[in-house]
This record gives structure tokens, sequence and C-alpha cells, in this order.
């Protein structure tokens, strides 16, 4: 079976081209005509020798998950659906802002995690998506906007925070991020490339070892009995785990992974750096989670923990059995925090027009938890 080229990390890419008797410096060329250009045909990559090419067309391929739909909201936001196989199809979103384009990309079909106000996990879950799924998603927008007339690099920032828990499907969203650092493949600075995370902790400790870039946290609670409630995960990971989790991720540490040289330890203080914070993303739930005693209750919890607060209104969907806190119940949680000295932003909505807010991804899910019949008899009991 022909290697899809996409599925290989820059390592594994220079040992398949030795493999098959090429010089190292081959894999940079490769990266470049895959990466950089989006270019999926061996032929017209001209600075690569014809007898290699032609060996290339024969064992390899490059293929990337089909685009079945495409959506756009008025606010510019573009979703599309891709499938990947058996009835399975994963949700991409691209929000433009000014001076920089956004994607949001996804690692699972549907969701291993089964957070209460998230559409993904109430569809359940069927399986991983291997390195070139992933990828594929970042290789597919940026060919697709600049066919649209956009930059030569449109998306300037990869945030994995679509359908699934990345941290779950560690070891290909880590070849998925070797792509998107290295020089030669998308050339993003670790800064702007976040991985969401509902707090799988050693996975995180892992990550810090092997490629730490930004890490943002699914917090939503500030204490155990209301988080194991909306996020049951931390049932096995619970609150005083996780924040020493991301203490320890935020300090210097003397490898930066990813390939890179070790960076000089820094203060956290210090804006822009990969891991000078932890973002908690909080999504603002009427009556559950927004009172100004949560608010104290989180200032607490976070006092030992370099971090910044990304408070998200709450993006409804069908039986969500949530709502969204109001505006002035957002502004005071957001100022007592800020009050406290922490940076609080309130997320500002975009795509909900076309469901590709936050929360809302949902996609096409064969679900082989069963959650949505569990859901269904629930409900009739």
């Amino acid at each position: 079976m022909a290697v899809n080229l996409l599925d290989l990390s820059p390592a594994e890419l220079r040992s398949f081209l030795v493999g098959l008797g090429e010089k190292p410096f081959r894999a940079r060329q490769l990266l470049r005509w895959i990466h950089r250009r989006g270019e999926a045909r061996f032929d017209a990559m001209s600075d690569l020798a014809k007898p290699l090419r032609e060996r290339l067309a024969e064992l390899a391929t490059i293929r990337v998950p089909e685009v079945v739909n495409e959506q756009r909201s008025p606010d510019g936001t573009i979703k599309w659906l891709l499938q990947v196989g058996h009835g399975n199809a994963i949700e991409t979103v691209y929000i433009p802002e000014t001076g920089r384009g956004t994607l949001c990309v996804s690692s699972q079909v549907g969701c291993a995690l089964e957070c209460r106000f998230c559409a993904t996990g109430r569809q359940g879950f069927n399986r991983n998506l291997t390195t070139a799924e992933i990828i594929g998603q970042l290789w597919w927008a940026n060919k697709a906007l600049r066919g649209q007339g956009s930059a030569e690099r449109p998306i300037t920032n990869v945030v994995l925070m679509g359908m699934g828990e990345p941290l779950l499907n560690f070891d290909h969203v880590v070849r998925a991020l070797d792509l998107m650092l290295d020089d030669d493949g998308y050339g993003l600075s670790r800064r702007r490339v976040t991985l969401s995370t509902s707090g799988i902790v050693p996975a995180i400790d892992r990550l810090r070892e092997r490629c730490p870039v930004a890490l943002a946290v699914s917090l939503h609670a500030p204490d155990d009995e209301l988080r194991n409630q909306l996020v049951p995960i931390n049932r096995k990971y619970p609150l005083k785990a996780l924040m020493a989790a991301c203490r320890r991720y935020v300090e210097a540490g003397e490898n930066a992974g990813c390939g890179e040289a070790a960076p000089a330890p820094h203060k956290w203080q210090r804006p822009g750096a990969p891991r000078d914070f932890v973002t908690f993303e909080y999504v603002m739930l009427a009556g559950v989670n927004d009172s100004l005693s949560h608010a104290e209750a989180l200032i607490e919890l976070t006092r030992d923990v370099p971090c910044k607060f990304n408070l998200i209104p709450f993006n409804p969907f069908p039986d969500a059995g949530y709502e969204t806190s109001p505006a002035p119940v957002i502004a005071a949680f957001r100022d007592r925090l800020m009050a406290a000295g922490r940076v609080a932003t309130v997320r500002k909505t975009r795509g909900e027009l076309i469901d590709a807010a936050c929360g809302q991804l949902a996609g096409q899910v064969t679900d082989r938890t069963r959650r949505r019949q569990r859901r269904a008899l629930e409900a009739v009991h």
C-alpha cells in the first residue's frame, strides 16, 4: 500500500527517503513542496530528480480528507466538513481577523470525553484521527484560501480546539505539531499553535517534554464537585493534580522539544512566550458557574498558577440544557478576576450562525460509545 506522506513527521520523512537511497536533504525539498506549497503531484516537484519523482509516484501518495461541504458565516468564518470514511466526517473552522487567520483543527472523530455543555461530546466517539487527517485540515485550508485570493500563508495561527481531546490522541497530534512548527513545513512559531485539553494530566507532562506549544485548559468550574458534573474527566484528574501539572508546564525546561534548541529560562510575566502562562477557558453557563462566588473560588484555585482567563459565552445547540450567562453577569465576572490582578478576556463569538462557534462542532460520527442511545433512554425515563 502506498505511504501517505502526510502521515510522516519531518524525521520520519527523512528516514523514508534515506531508505530509498536518497540524501537526507531531499526531505527538506519534499516538505516544502507538500506543506509550504500545497503540492500533491510528484511530477510537479521540479527540483527533485526525475527518477525520485517516478519512484515516489509508485510508492507514496499525498492524500487529504475529502471536503464534502463548506459553509460561510456573514462574519467571514468558514466551516468545512471533511469526510474521513465509514460514515464519519469532521469539522474544521477558519476564523479571519485583522492581521491574522486562525484555523481550528479537530483531532478525533467525535470526542472520547463527554463534557456536558459540548455538542461534540453529545455526538459520541468513533476513533482518533491519523496524522494525515489532522495535518490534512491545515493543508487543505491553506490551499483553499490561497485559491480564493488570500495571502501566500493565510493561516497564521492554529488551535487544536475542534472535535476531540487532542491529548488522548497524543502521538498523531504531536507528529502533526512537528509539521506545523518545522521551518520547511508550515513554519509556525510555538506561540502561534495552541493545544486545548480538558485536563489529561500525564499527557500534559508528556507534551511539556516533547513539544511545549501554547497550552489552554478547559476549566469551566472552580471546584471538584461542579467540575465533576461539567467535565467528567475531572473525577480521574481532579483540580489539585491539574493545577500542579499546569505549574509544571510553565516552568522553563531544559528541552524545548519539536526539534528546537532549548530556550533560555524566562519569567512567566514576559508576554507571548509559549510557556509563560496557561490559558484557562471558562464557558459561562447561566446560574451554574457564573456567580461572583465562583469567581472568588477561581482566583483562589489558580493563585499559584501563571495564567490568563478566556471567558466564553455559552453557544447553544439543540437540547443543550444550558443557557448563556447574560452579558452583564459575564462582565462582572471578568471585572472581579481583573480586580484580583488577573488577565481576563471575553471571547468574541464567531461563526455561531453556521454552528462553527466554540462547543458547537458536531460533524458526522458513527458512535461506538452508544452515548446518544443512552441519553435517549435517560430522557424517556
